[in-house]
């Protein structure tokens, strides 16, 4: 037998063996309730949900590839792919997500010492551990580099002062990987990665009201906060790197198309939402033929981008992770889930100016305030300008010219 074909037989087993234990393991109750996972709504409490997190933290398969002395699945990217395919059949979705599964753990796993990696990637795994993000501030915002949030060397431990804004998640966040200046004579090369424990006295959050009438992003204040000097990740004033890095595995995230903005609040395929709001015609089509043309153009220009993502995903096996691609995809993403988001809300026509009230079903409701929100999502992670910057140098080559 070949070595293609031994592998296939042994994907095979493995796909009966996650079909059964899904069958058996996932709570029919939560299908197509993927939103539950949004920062917005804080720790889920639902007790299907929380027998579902237990499952799959204790299994590992919250985090697939992830190595299995970590508490990972240890599962090759071929059996992740396999996993993924039959979590789509039956409608399942991970419940182990946020910020530690998306951003810092990748980067926790390439850069982190073995303490730290010991110490904290266990309870990303599991979902107990949540994580927020200390990068941008006031006066730093699309020049990350220009951060002041001071960290100071007092000996046996570092103090750190200063404050971070649109720090999504910080009312509920455990712990916080951040950005801080421990020198002040350099502008890059003067910044360290420093994980912060969130119950640490001195730490403010206050939650940031937004349009779309959530809480997501908050103000962040540190006041004389003391950080044991193992908390430092990487070199001393070499968290600019990590900082980037960690940024790549962001973006590949907001432009998975998973989630949030990409679904606009709404579960079901688009075509199918018009055709209960607007009505088809004697072929079971949509009724309105310019919508009609819209939404098949919207559903290819979508289905596109998930292929590329698969792609993407196959061709960065013999990879490190993610590149510089990842700026495409987030921005391609990100123009994709504000389509989608807008026309939801014009398909559903009055009933998609909903806010509250008994007039309006709870996809209504959800829909309208995911159109709001949606609206951050070429602003953050980077905005679309920067990611075009990114584009033009890293990918194109392009150089400026004075």
């Amino acid at each position: 037998m070949s070595a293609a074909a031994a592998m296939s037989d042994d994907l095979d087993v493995f796909r009966a063996e996650v079909r059964d234990w899904l069958q058996k393991t996932f709570p029919p109750s939560l299908k197509g309730r993927a939103s539950m996972m949004l920062p917005d709504a804080g720790r889920p409490t639902d007790p299907d949900f929380l027998r579902w997190k237990k499952a799959m933290g204790e299994k590992g398969w919250g985090t697939p590839t992830w190595p299995k002395q970590y508490g990972g699945g240890g599962l090759s990217r071929e059996q992740a792919r396999v996993l993924a395919q039959e979590m789509n059949k039956i409608g399942a979705w991970s419940p182990i997500g946020g910020m530690g599964v998306m951003m810092f753990g990748p980067t926790l796993l390439e850069y982190g010492n073995e303490e730290q990696k010991s110490r904290h990637v266990p309870g990303i795994v599991t979902g107990e551990v949540w994580w927020c993000q200390g990068y941008s501030e006031p006066g730093a915002g699309s020049d990350l580099a220009s951060l002041r949030t001071q960290c100071v060397d007092k000996g046996d431990h570092y103090l750190v002062n200063g404050q971070k804004i649109w720090t999504s998640g910080a009312q509920y966040a455990d712990w916080c990987f951040c950005l801080v200046r421990t020198d002040n004579t350099k502008k890059h090369e003067g910044i360290s990665f420093l994980l912060i424990d969130m119950k640490s006295p001195g730490i403010e959050v206050r939650p940031i009201k937004l349009i779309s009438g959530n809480s997501p992003f908050c103000e962040t204040f540190f006041t004389d906060v003391k950080v044991p000097k193992e908390n430092l990740m990487g070199p001393l004033n070499g968290g600019w790197t990590i900082g980037k890095r960690l940024l790549q595995f962001e973006r590949q995230g907001l432009g998975s198309g998973t989630g949030g903005p990409m679904r606009g609040g709404e579960s079901r395929s688009l075509d199918q939402v018009a055709k209960e709001y607007v009505g088809t015609d004697d072929k079971g089509r949509i009724a309105d033929t310019d919508l009609r043309a819209r939404v098949a153009s919207h559903m290819m220009d979508m289905r596109a981008f998930m292929l590329t993502i698969q792609r993407a995903m196959g061709e960065a096996k013999g990879n490190q992770g993610p590149s510089a691609t990842t700026s495409i995809m987030k921005n391609a993403g990100s123009r994709i889930g504000q389509e989608r988001s807008e026309l939801l809300v014009e398909i559903m026509g009055h009933q998609g100016l909903g806010w509250e009230g008994e007039g309006f079903t709870k996809d209504e409701i959800n829909t309208v305030r995911a159109w709001l929100g949606g609206k951050a999502t070429t602003i953050y992670g980077g905005s679309a300008e920067i990611q075009n910057n990114i584009i033009a140098k890293r990918i194109l080559g392009l150089l400026d010219h004075q």
